[in-house]
């Protein structure tokens, strides 16, 4: 059993935010299923949104949200996370980020623009901001004395009361399975934080990590906890289409800096999708992108960004100039092979503006949460700077309480279950599983898709439950029954919206209507999830 005063799941940046703003006063564990760096924060390649510009202002920031969103962004949740990015910049920085600076005034740093912005307001690290922000935080985790890593250590289930004999909705800690032992392991915490990320890896063709299975979503559901708008999948426009490139995606800033999309043919074609061309927001550029490719039977389409001077673009992109050369691609002079890919999980956990859940002493912070800021569709460059201002609101929340000594937890019981004897049925399911997802639920959606997915998730469920309580735990079977609980969510939130809103658009359901609503689910029917510490633990959507 370990012992600590936090336990955090997962190692992005929601998590080391977490962790290094409570390790002064609290011992704390990370536990996380592969490496401490492995996980979508360290892909990010766009930035930080930020209103830094003298012509900028936190109100257009919070104004570009709210389109972008369309409708369904909380506006006092946005209000309070644009108003906190330049402070949270400031953060980084003293923790040791180096972000690029402006070539002109070097004392400033350097603005990019991606889709959906009225202005230049995204803080960046070249094209790899999220793999410099996590270098320099986990730097920093590592030299810290209160804080203790578990890699290779994938969560399965949280502890709650009913376990621990103490009160049904409280949450004292979470089961791992040590991957190199084979052993599961209790960790026992006054409080734990969910920093799981999202669930992208439901679908065949992602940006995402192989890390993002859904681990958070599925176990806060299971414990208790209401989940929203899962429908909400953002499908990221562009995506790198080549064999031997699995979920490398080309950044939003390539379009903000002038890219253009092209036919096979050479011709654009966004204009007579939108307006604002390749600067619409991702969803609209998604559904475009995905329409030409099925009207005119196309592999891919291109995003050509050859006619800026080659300097520009290297120093501009290097890390997408270095990848696509060791493919054979020179985007100096040649266009990138595209297509929409899974990217981001816009809704999830519900949380309150303190990353407070439904159950007493869990907190969930980044991706693996529904907190309002997102909406129908999430604003480009708003994901690392929720991760940022709601893992300190989740500390601050946290150092409010005095510490909860951590229970005697009961150990993990393997009793009565044996080694799996065909291993092949995971493997099996997994991929039915992102087969059908892609084709059933994804950017373009039908009533009759969706009620072929729920069949076919039902028939999953019961096969995967069945292994499950037959035999060991091991890591793809965790994953696999994360990712279907994920899927199954995310499909009952589908059903439930009647229109076309954001990211999420039905042919059966064209229209949008007049009044925006959040798409709610309780694991418990006909109750409300009572506030069970005294606070109103859950924002009410």
């Amino acid at each position: 059993m370990h012992k600590h005063d936090v336990l955090i799941l997962g190692s992005g940046l929601a998590a080391l935010t977490t962790a290094l703003r409570l390790a002064d006063q609290r011992r704390v564990a990370i536990v996380t299923k592969r490496q401490m760096a492995d996980g979508a924060s360290d892909w990010a390649q766009g930035g930080i949104a930020a209103a830094l510009d003298s012509g900028d202002s936190v109100a257009a920031h919070v104004r570009d949200t709210l389109v972008a969103g369309a409708g369904l962004c909380d506006e006092a949740v946005t209000q309070r996370v644009a108003g906190q990015a330049e402070a949270m910049i400031a953060w980084l920085r003293n923790n040791g980020v180096a972000f690029t600076p402006d070539p002109e005034i070097p004392s400033r740093l350097h603005l990019a623009r991606e889709g959906g912005h009225s202005r230049r307001r995204v803080v960046h690290a070249a094209d790899a901001t999220g793999h410099v922000v996590q270098g320099s935080l986990l730097d920093r985790v590592r030299a810290h004395p209160n804080i203790d890593t578990f890699e290779r250590h994938v969560a399965i289930d949280l502890i709650s009361g009913r376990r621990a004999g103490g009160a049904e909705h409280q949450i004292h800690g979470a089961y791992a399975l040590n991957k190199d032992s084979g052993e599961v392991e209790t960790f026992a915490a006054g409080h734990t934080v969910l920093a799981t990320g999202g669930a992208g890896k439901v679908y065949l063709y992602t940006t995402n990590p192989d890390t993002a299975t859904g681990d958070g979503i599925a176990m806060a559901w299971r414990a208790g906890c209401r989940v929203a708008n899962l429908e909400f999948v953002q499908f990221h426009p562009t995506c790198l289409y080549h064999p031997h490139a699995k979920s490398f995606l080309i950044t939003e800033a390539v379009r903000g800096e002038g890219g253009h999309l092209l036919l096979p043919d050479g011709s654009r074609f966004m204009l007579e999708h939108d307006p604002r061309a390749e600067l619409a927001p991702r969803d609209v550029v998604a559904r475009a992108i995905d329409f030409e490719m099925k009207k005119r039977g196309l592999d891919c389409v291109y995003l050509d960004i050859s006619h800026k001077s080659a300097d520009f673009v290297r120093e501009h992109f290097p890390t997408i100039h270095r990848r696509c050369l060791e493919l054979g691609i020179d985007i100096t002079r040649q266009p990138i092979p595209v297509v929409p890919a899974a990217h981001y999980t816009c809704g999830g956990v519900v949380t309150d503006s303190d990353a407070r859940t439904d159950l007493c002493n869990l907190y969930a912070v980044g991706e693996v949460t529904f907190t309002g800021l997102h909406g129908a569709n999430r604003l480009a460059s708003n994901s690392l700077l929720e991760c940022l201002v709601f893992g300190h609101a989740a500390a601050a929340d946290i150092l409010a309480t005095p510490p909860a000594p951590p229970l005697e937890l009961p150990p993990w019981d393997a009793s009565r279950v044996t080694d799996a004897d065909e291993e092949v049925v995971i493997s099996h399911n997994w991929d039915e599983l992102r087969r059908f997802m892609w084709d059933y639920v994804g950017i373009v959606r039908t009533n009759k898709r969706l009620a072929r997915a729920a069949h076919r998730i039902r028939l999953l469920h019961d096969e995967i439950d069945e292994f499950y309580r037959n035999f060991r735990v091991t890591n793809d079977l965790i994953e696999l029954r994360n990712l279907v609980q994920s899927a199954d969510l995310i499909v009952r939130c589908a059903q439930l919206r009647h229109e076309s809103r954001g990211l999420h658009y039905s042919r059966d359901y064209p229209e949008t209507l007049p009044i925006a609503g959040n798409t709610v689910l309780n694991p418990r029917p006909g109750t409300l999830c009572p506030s069970v510490c005294g606070v109103a633990n859950a924002a009410t959507p």
